[in-house]
């Protein structure tokens, strides 16, 4: 395997209350070689990452959602509950301020391309 090749291991959580885009970057991710689970807003990604918290690496999220938090709220509390899981936060809206977004989390603006997506991913995956 080389650096470029994604490990089919990878799991990624996509939170995005979108359909359409959420639908999108699964298929990026998917056809980049990763497994993506996906959560319409952070109640749903935490309830997820209380049963498979082993298997997600990577934690892909939007900042603007309903629910009880929004995508920093959501990126804060897997960072503390979960600091095995990598962040990657994206908005179409304002940037963040840098120390909204928690260590070794990365900011992502919208909108972006598949292999944008991919290739940050890819870059925190060989970060570790």
């Amino acid at each position: 395997m080389g650096q470029d090749t994604i490990d089919e291991a990878t799991v990624v959580l996509l939170v995005e209350d979108e359909p359409l885009v959420r639908m999108t970057a699964a298929d990026e991710l998917e056809e980049a070689g990763f497994q993506v689970l996906e959560a319409a807003n952070a109640d749903v990604a935490i309830a997820v990452l209380e049963s498979r918290s082993e298997e997600v690496q990577v934690l892909f999220t939007d900042v603007d959602m309903p629910g009880s938090m929004d995508g920093l709220e959501l990126a804060e509390q897997v960072h503390r509950c979960w600091p095995h899981v990598l962040l990657l936060i994206s908005s179409g809206y304002a940037r963040p301020h840098p120390d909204e977004i928690p260590d070794h989390g990365r900011f992502m603006p919208k909108p972006y391309y598949g292999p944008t997506l991919v290739r940050h991913i890819t870059e925190m995956m060989q970060a570790q």
